[in-house]
């Protein structure tokens, strides 16, 4: 995997760090390869580093070729850069990867801040999810359920910029 590659959060990833539910994600960045092959052989190899773990590797470089297809809507725009994906993910508090850094310190994207994920709150992300789509992503999710103490904020609002 390359330097360009990120372990992301997504609502399903947050129980497995709690050791309940999801999927480990795996973000990279590769305009190079924007193949469904890609990120099969990446989910492959994670999967033989780590057997137990339910993987899942997306290129965001290629998100645009299926975004609309999976989750409907219109056409996405190309990403630029891991950050610029990242600002798009469906919850603030999802919104954040984290990868080893050339000399091997941990290297945090985090667009929208981290108080959102640090203080356990759940709240949209209207750069690509609409109160439609987050009301039925809280009914999938049940995230009071899954994680008693989250705070749910269905009003639209600021992100939660400064840590």
């Amino acid at each position: 995997m390359s330097c360009a590659t990120w372990c992301g959060a997504t609502a399903t990833a947050e129980g497995s760090t709690c050791g309940r539910y999801g999927t480990w994600t795996w973000r990279s960045f590769d305009p190079a390869d924007l193949s469904r092959d890609n990120d099969q052989r990446a989910t492959a190899r994670l999967t033989a580093l780590e057997a137990g773990l339910p993987w899942e590797a997306r290129n965001q470089a290629a998100v645009h070729t299926w975004y609309p297809q999976r989750f409907g809507g219109p056409p996405v725009p190309a990403f630029r850069s891991i950050a610029e994906a990242v600002a798009t993910w469906p919850e603030y508090a999802t919104a954040v990867a984290i990868r080893l850094d050339p000399d091997q310190h941990i290297a945090v994207c985090a667009p929208h801040g981290l108080d959102d994920l640090l203080d356990g709150v759940w709240r949209r992300n209207p750069a690509r999810v609409s109160e439609q789509i987050s009301q039925q992503r809280l009914a999938r999710h049940h995230p009071a359920q899954r994680w008693p103490g989250i705070r749910i904020i269905t009003t639209p609002g600021t992100s939660g910029q400064g840590r």
